[in-house]
């Protein structure tokens, strides 16, 4: 991931949890330190994120409708899930993602 890329990340989980993420909002959704994490951020959105935050990051996209439910957590596709039934169930995750991306913000 690119600095640009999380830049658009931090845009697009901002109209998906419909407020304004800050930097240091993003620190708290990475679970980085309160001092300093929002520092942090700035400097990946200029240099890019760590392999290791870029994975956690990859997983907090998927609240967004903008990026892809990765393939680890894509349970709708299966032959056990009714077709008719796999776009309601994607809603259904992706607002759950949203929601705990709230919570982890208070």
């Amino acid at each position: 991931m690119t600095g640009a890329e999380l830049k658009q990340l931090r845009n697009d989980l901002s109209d998906a949890l419909e407020r304004e993420l800050t930097a240091a909002d993003m620190a708290r959704l990475c679970g980085l330190p309160e001092r300093g994490g929002a520092d942090t951020i700035r400097r990946w959105e200029v240099s890019g994120p760590s392999p290791e935050a870029t994975k956690i990051l990859r997983v907090l996209a998927m609240a967004s409708e903008r990026y892809p439910i990765l393939e680890k957590f894509d349970i709708f596709d299966r032959h056990d899930v009714r077709e008719e039934d796999r776009p309601a169930k994607r809603a259904a995750f992706r607002a759950q993602m949203r929601d705990e991306a709230r919570r982890r913000l208070g």
